[in-house]
């Protein structure tokens, strides 16, 4: 019987992606009732962006003003798309959420484009993953066939 490492593979980074997004999830519980943790650590993030750029723009236009609404909506995404992704329920509907809402936060953060995102576990590792488990695992043209 042959082992199809591709999908194990996938498989893998499903269930550490899903135990990574659900601790994430209730480490931020306390977001639900105390939405000034979130607005915090955004005002944070707005101190330290270029005026002008593409994180002032979001913080300022998006995240800052709806920040009660994101405060509960982050921890509960988190938290569902992490279990989704451990159950293998709907894994590409879930990482696409996932992907989604860590993109947000490295947009959010100004660190989108900084030399640290590369090399911050949170940033490349986990986007790629999450993008890798939303397409699925499809093969590109170029892909190397085993």
């Amino acid at each position: 019987m042959a082992l199809d490492r591709q999908g194990t593979g996938l498989t893998c980074l499903r269930i550490m992606l899903g135990v990574f997004f659900l601790f994430q999830g209730l480490s931020k519980l306390r977001w639900f009732v105390h939405s000034s943790l979130l607005a915090q650590q955004l005002a944070g993030w707005h101190r330290g962006v270029a005026p002008g750029s593409s994180g002032a723009w979001y913080l300022e236009r998006v995240a800052i003003p709806y920040t009660g609404f994101f405060a509960r909506l982050v921890p509960l995404g988190e938290i569902c798309s992490g279990l989704a992704m451990l159950a293998g329920f709907w894994t590409p509907l879930a990482a696409f959420i996932a992907f989604f809402m860590t993109l947000n936060f490295h947009i959010a953060s100004g660190g989108l484009f900084t030399h640290s995102f590369l090399i911050d576990g949170y940033g490349l590792p986990v986007l790629g993953g999450t993008l890798a488990l939303a397409i699925g695992g499809v093969r590109l043209p170029w892909s190397i066939r085993n």
